[in-house]
C-alpha cells in the first residue's frame, strides 16, 4: 500500500522535473544551467520518494514509537499511573498498583561536635 502511495509523488516529481528539463533547454545562460540542476534535482527527490517507500515497506512490521521504547527500556511505567495509553492492543492492563512504602524516614544525621581551639 505504501508504494502506490509514494507513486504519486514521486510521479508529479518526474513530470515537473522533466518540463523544468525541457524549458531549461530553451533557455540561456545561468537560467539554462540553474534549469538543468532543478531538473535533476526533482529526479533525485523523486528516486528518494521511491527508496523511503521501499524502506518503509520493509520495515512496516516493527513496532517502532511507545511500543519500542517501552521494549527498550524493560516496561518502564509511567509514574502518574495512567498506562492504558501507552499498552499496545491486546495486552491487558494491571491496574492501580499500590502505594509505595520505603518504611519510616530516615533520622537526620547528628550534627558535628563543636570545634574547640
Amino acid at each position: 500500500m505504501i508504494y502506490l502511495i509514494a507513486l504519486l509523488p514521486a510521479t508529479a516529481l518526474t513530470v515537473a522535473g522533466y518540463f523544468v528539463l525541457v524549458l531549461s533547454t530553451r533557455a540561456e545562460g545561468a537560467l539554462r544551467t540553474f534549469g538543468k540542476y532543478l531538473g535533476f534535482w526533482a529526479f533525485t527527490l523523486a528516486g528518494l520518494v521511491i527508496l523511503g517507500a521501499i524502506f518503509a515497506a520493509a520495515h512496516g512490521g516493527h513496532r517502532g514509537g511507545m511500543y519500542g521504547m517501552r521494549a527498550m527500556h524493560g516496561g518502564m511505567r509511567c509514574p502518574r499511573g495512567d498506562e492504558s495509553r501507552f499498552s499496545p492492543p491486546g495486552e491487558e492492563r494491571e491496574g492501580p498498583r499500590p502505594p509505595r512504602d520505603d518504611g519510616p524516614p530516615a533520622e537526620p544525621p547528628a550534627p558535628p561536635p563543636p570545634h574547640q581551639p
